[in-house]
């Protein structure tokens, strides 16, 4: 088992999918482009709303250089809560519910210090009342915030000053009951007691300074928090808009047809390298076409498909001329090419005697050409087919094909297809059919191909098919025709010289006869057009010149049969022996007899 045998294929083939993906060109560009069409028409039909902008600085008493935006965020979220978005619904008397109105403006920290408040309404005015609203209930309720929480430090200062002064007051009547005892005190004790005194008085001190600055606030905060910029509508361009969103839709168009390519070259199973489809077929390519330019490229290549299609079809009258038998054009996927290429080989073949064309296709796409030189065009069983030197047919293996018609088409046949065209198992059943009928495949001619494609078409077993090997083919065919016709001639005097009776003497005298001319072996080409020479064969030894009696000179014009026994043969033919003697005869090789004298 060779390598290639034994190696299974891949899972998916890359090369097959980017063909198949290059090939669905159209598709994806046209994807591409709905998506910028569509992207362009929402922003000129369907324009974004008013939308006004304000900027608003914060500031943070806690604030500090390493801070790293963490206050700034939990500003962002504030503003996006319920019970701001509410409070400016109520300062603009608006009925909008809350969490229609959460989805309409948004926050974004540009620094630490600074945020940009954006809403969107269905007018103007209304985009800058709701901003302005949302600018004087955020910056209100940050100032509150800061407000309760100094007022809350102040009143767990004072709370604490409090405490102090109780146990102030108890320090004092320890030590005032200490020094009552005179000189029974202890001096230790009452050192200690002074001392805790003069820590407490320290303490409340400090409690009462610091309630006092809580006291105050922060009025930093509520001075420095305010609105740097006052809300203004967005100015928006209908060109930028109308390009951006244009982009958009062309990055998504080209995503969702890429996709779609690979996805239908995935699950289609069509295959297009020439590879696939001459393994499908079980048959060689052996030429390639293109069905049309698309393009700039028509305006000054438009004949190249044309003369395309004309070298196709002289390497396929090369054929047609080495067997007299009828070819047949099957296409699959390219009714208009087959139709074309078959007029190309009949006026090739028309130089040779007259040609007529069988088109079976559905259409008939042969009959609405124009046709050139001795070349009829006909239908199937028109009876001038039969009398044609060269005959073509032209027919179709889609699906729904009467198989057992096509053998009337051509003994043998030649593949049209379109590269994508038809899938795995269709390619199949085409081959098994034709080779169900007995017609072989001499290649295939493939359509619209990949122009990047660089696999090889060519299957290396089946050499009695492909045109590589008719070369050898026709050449032996041709030895056997003079070979058989020699045979053929001298069968009648082996006849008389059997068993042993004397055979009948000839009936005229015979001249030399002239050495056969070398035949003009036809040169084939193989699928990369290189030229293959016919074998060369030693024309015939001239036939040996036969001894005759002068008197049997007189020309015969048929030649009879000699009967073995001399009594069952006439008279006169018994008379003209001389001496009745036995006289053997010479094998010859009789010749065309000429008019009787």
């Amino acid at each position: 088992m060779t390598g290639s045998q034994s190696s299974s294929p891949p899972l998916i083939d890359f090369q097959r999918l980017v063909v198949a993906v290059r090939r669905h060109r159209r598709l994806w560009i046209t994807f591409a482009l709905l998506g910028l069409v569509i992207g362009g028409a929402v922003a000129v039909l369907l324009p974004a709303p008013p939308t006004a902008i304000t900027k608003i600085i914060v500031v943070h008493p806690d604030d500090s250089p390493t801070d790293s935006g963490t206050l700034m965020r939990t500003d962002v979220a504030v503003l996006e809560t319920a019970k701001i978005a509410s409070a400016a619904l109520k300062k603009v008397h608006s009925t909008e519910a809350t969490e229609d109105f959460l989805k309409d403006y948004t926050g974004l920290g540009l620094t630490n210090n600074v945020m940009q408040v954006t809403v969107t309404a269905k007018t103007k005015e209304d985009a800058l009342a709701k901003a302005q609203a949302l600018a004087d209930v955020f910056i209100a309720d940050h100032v509150q915030r800061n407000q309760a929480a100094a007022t809350a430090q102040a009143k767990a200062l004072l709370d604490q000053r409090t405490q102090a002064q109780q146990q102030l007051a108890q320090i004092d009547s320890q030590a005032a009951t200490e020094a009552d005892k005179g000189s029974r005190a202890n001096a230790g004790t009452l050192e200690q007691l002074y001392t805790q005194r003069a820590d407490l008085v320290s303490k409340i001190a400090d409690l009462q300074n610091q309630a006092q600055q809580a006291g105050i606030g922060t009025p930093q905060v509520a001075a420095g928090t305010q609105i740097v910029d006052a809300p203004a509508i967005q100015k928006v361009s209908l060109l930028k808009t109308a390009a951006t969103n244009g982009a958009i839709g062309f990055a998504l168009g080209l995503a969702l047809g890429l996709a779609l390519a690979m996805v239908t070259a995935l699950v289609r199973d069509r295959p297009v390298l020439r590879r696939e489809v001459s393994e499908h077929l079980g048959a060689s390519v052996i030429a390639q076409l293109p069905s049309k330019l698309r393009g700039p490229k028509r305006l000054w290549a438009k004949s190249k498909p044309v003369v395309e299609r004309k070298r196709v079809a002289v390497t396929l009258v090369r054929a047609a001329r080495a067997e007299r038998g009828p070819l047949s054009l099957l296409e699959l996927g390219a009714p208009g090419v087959a139709a074309g290429l078959a007029l190309d080989m009949a006026a090739e073949l028309a130089e040779d005697g007259p040609v007529v064309v069988i088109d079976d296709l559905p259409g008939h796409d042969a009959k609405r050409l124009t046709v050139a030189g001795d070349v009829k065009v006909v239908e199937v069983g028109d009876p001038s087919s039969k009398r044609a030197v060269y005959r073509l047919g032209v027919g179709t293996v889609a699906p729904g094909t009467a198989w057992t018609d096509l053998a009337y088409l051509g003994t043998e046949t030649v593949l049209v297809v379109r590269s994508g065209y038809a899938n795995t198992l269709w390619l199949h059943t085409v081959a098994r059919q034709l080779a169900d009928c007995g017609i072989p495949i001499l290649g295939v001619v493939l359509v619209d191909p990949d122009p990047k494609d660089q696999t090889d078409g060519t299957l290396w077993d089946g050499l009695h098919t492909a045109l590589r090997g008719r070369a050898s083919v026709v050449a032996a065919k041709q030895v056997e025709r003079p070979n058989a016709a020699l045979g053929a001639l001298n069968a009648p005097n082996a006849a008389l010289g059997a068993g042993g009776e004397k055979p009948a003497e000839p009936l005229r005298k015979f001249v030399e006869q002239e050495p056969e001319k070398p035949i003009d072996w036809p040169v084939e080409h193989d699928v990369n057009d290189t030229t293959i020479e016919a074998p060369v064969v030693e024309p015939a030894k001239p036939a040996t010149p036969v001894e005759t009696n002068g008197h049997l000179d007189a020309p015969t014009r048929r030649l009879s049969p000699v009967p073995r026994n001399p009594e069952e043969r006439a008279p006169e033919q018994r008379k003209s022996e001389p001496g009745n003697s036995e006289m053997p005869t010479k094998n010859f090789a009789p010749v065309q007899s000429g008019p009787e004298s």
